[in-house]
């Protein structure tokens, strides 16, 4: 049985690639467990919001075509890897310098959020590389490659999208703990700690 072309057994392996893909700890993890366990579920679910937009953007982008002119271009594939480092070590720095001050830290509207977890996607070039190097030997060269795609890209928007959510339930699940302001400010200033690694992680793995 077939689905826009690709085996079922195809798409139930692209699946499973996707999940582990996304298991492995990275940017968008350690952001939204810092968001959820500190500031609750709802802008961590508004940061899961932008980091599925981000992602699908990205696979669209690479559909086009696009992403492939960005890994040939050495100049274009650094200026964004060095956009999205920076970007984490700025949201690093600012959760280490909301962590003194809790209501200031939940008063940030959910549309920030959601622009922060679609803005640290875009300037992501593992998920450009992953749509131009992982997903293409996925694809029946003999079958429309548009469809497939648009079907491998739905799959892998949405195993990110689960997973990133039971992050955000799980790490939410401690915000009660951290009411008080001085575990608060300990939890935050960890996972902002966390997230800075991470970043420069980020860009020693993605260097060429």
């Amino acid at each position: 049985m077939t689905v826009f072309g690709l085996d079922l057994t195809v798409v139930a392996s692209f699946a499973l690639a996707s999940t582990l893909i996304e298991l492995t700890p990275g940017p968008n993890m350690a952001y939204l467990a810092l968001i959820s366990a500190s500031e609750g579920r709802r802008p961590g679910f508004a940061t899961v919001a932008g980091v599925a937009l981000g992602l699908s953007i990205v696979g669209i982008i690479a559909a086009l075509g696009v992403a492939q002119v960005i890994q040939a271009s050495d100049l274009l594939y650094e200026g964004l890897r060095w956009a999205g480092v920076l970007f984490l070590l700025f949201l690093a720095w600012d959760g280490w310098r909301d962590g003194g001050d809790v209501s200031a830290a939940g008063d940030k509207p959910d549309g920030a959020h959601f622009m922060r977890g679609l803005v640290t996607n875009l300037l992501n070039p593992k998920a450009a590389v992953f749509y131009i190097a992982v997903l293409p030997t996925f694809v029946d060269p003999t079958q429309p490659l548009t469809p497939q795609t648009i079907l491998l890209t739905s799959i892998y928007v949405g195993v990110a999208t689960l997973i990133h959510g039971m992050i955000v339930v799980l790490a939410s699940t401690l915000q009660p703990f951290l009411t008080d302001a001085r575990r608060e400010r300990i939890a935050r200033r960890t996972l902002s700690a966390l997230l800075a690694l991470v970043a420069l992680w980020f860009g020693w793995s993605t260097a060429r």
